[in-house]
């Protein structure tokens, strides 16, 4: 049960996500500070209020007495969106646009019939070639 345990944490994938998901926590912090610093001090220019959650407010007055009038918060609503749209953007320049440009670089030398960039060997190739060259050098002595 530890074994499938350990082998489920230790895949490429698993860990790729965890990465993503601090990567991401951290730029929402990024994000929501962008907004409340600059964003919303602009609409409270606009809009006279301190921030898109109190502006563009539309208030019914209750139907049932005694209870409290429903507001519609519109400007909330433009809030996220706003919020939305920054994150989506960076995500784009910051992450989609480079790995297109990359993938379109390998179509390009693939179309070309240029080779691709040599890869090096890794770990379990370079053990591989060792133990065969001990094994070799064995036969010989």
């Amino acid at each position: 049960m530890l074994k499938g345990f350990k082998e489920f944490i230790l895949r490429g994938n698993v860990i790729d996500l965890a990465v993503a998901v601090v990567i991401g926590a951290a730029f929402t912090a990024i994000v929501n500070t962008i907004v409340s610093s600059i964003i919303n001090p602009l609409i409270g220019l606009v809009f006279k209020a301190s921030s898109l959650d109190k502006a563009l407010i539309w208030t019914v007055p209750a139907i049932v007495p005694h209870t409290d009038p429903a507001q519609f918060k519109f400007g909330a609503v433009l809030g996220a969106v706003i919020t939305f749209l920054a994150v989506a953007v960076v995500v784009y320049f910051v992450f989609v646009l480079p790995m297109n440009h990359m993938r379109e670089r390998a179509a390009a030398r693939a179309a070309a019939g240029l080779p691709d960039p040599e890869v090096p060997p890794t770990e379990t190739e370079l053990l591989i070639e060792i133990r065969d060259l001990l094994a070799a050098q064995q036969r010989t002595e």
